[in-house]
């Protein structure tokens, strides 16, 4: 009798399984900074695409010299739009067999990758789109060990002159820098404003009063020569964002299940003065 037709998984004509282990590769995702350096307080109501939020500034009165007289200037009534007019999705295929076959929550942990790469996409599309409204930008650095410091304070008197509050700053860098962070003079923790050594607990700390996010997403310009950091205060980039579908629909071209997402958001640099551009290229 002739032996067994052979099958996938098989070796000379023997049935051999194949054990799908329900212990997932775990997928690595850059770090994202956007709620640290955003605030959401204009998030309101976001209807869907093509929503915007009125943000009204706070009006500004002169102060003049007492004469007698008092002349009444009428308030202004300035006012930025925050457009919500960008929108990302996802959308991917269970296949009935292939959900049948395995033996985890393939669905579930599909979403969790798409929530995962949209944070991610999101994160990178507001780190590019900012740091050219800033309303100042440092000249362009090669950094080191040695000028680093004097990098950041540098950032820190801009600020300072322009009348930025204190609190509330932060600093985006690439690992690149922070590793130069890590191993100059600034490892001591009372210049980093800590208790414990930068080389012991691994963050990079504070510094001149920025706490300071390390990020992979920072946009690269000059054929990938030059890293656009930026500095400032929550209150200068103003963000809104949200779901406003996530749904599970029966597919009619083949038996499975088709899950989208769109995520509708927007954001804009609503005080110019209290965010600073600082491009920086390596050694």
């Amino acid at each position: 009798m002739a032996a067994p037709f052979p099958v996938a998984g098989s070796t000379g004509g023997n049935f051999v399984p194949v054990v799908w282990t329900k212990k997932l590769n775990l997928r690595l995702y850059a770090t994202t900074v956007l709620a640290h350096i955003t605030n959401t307080k204009y998030e309101g109501e976001i209807a869907g695409q093509g929503s915007s939020v009125e943000i009204r500034e706070k009006p500004s009165v002169v102060v003049s010299d007492y004469t007698g007289s008092v002349t009444y200037a009428e308030l202004d009534d300035t006012k930025q739009t925050l457009v919500i007019d960008k929108a990302k999705h996802y959308a991917f295929k269970v296949d009935d067999i292939l959900e049948v076959q395995s033996n985890i929550e393939l669905q579930n942990n599909a979403i969790d990758d798409a929530t995962n790469n949209m944070r991610v996409a999101i994160d990178t599309d507001v780190l590019a789109g900012t740091y050219s409204a800033a309303t100042s930008s440092l000249a362009s650095t090669v950094v080191t060990k040695a000028n680093i410091l004097e990098l950041i304070t540098l950032a820190g008197q801009t600020l300072d002159e322009l009348n930025v509050a204190s609190d509330g700053r932060f600093l985006v860098l690439p690992p690149w820098i922070c590793k130069m962070i890590k191993d100059s003079d600034l490892k001591d923790a009372s210049i980093a404003g800590d208790s414990t050594s930068i080389l012991r607990n691994g963050r990079v700390g504070v510094i001149d009063r920025f706490t300071v996010f390390m990020s992979n997403l920072l946009d690269v310009t000059g054929t990938g020569t030059i890293w656009n950091c930026i500095a400032g205060t929550k209150d200068a980039i103003s963000f809104a964002s949200q779901y406003v579908k996530t749904e599970t629909l029966r597919l009619e071209s083949t038996f499975g299940d088709g899950v989208r997402g769109l995520n509708v958001y927007g954001y804009k640099v609503v005080h110019a003065d209290s965010l600073v551009h600082i491009p920086t290229t390596k050694v």
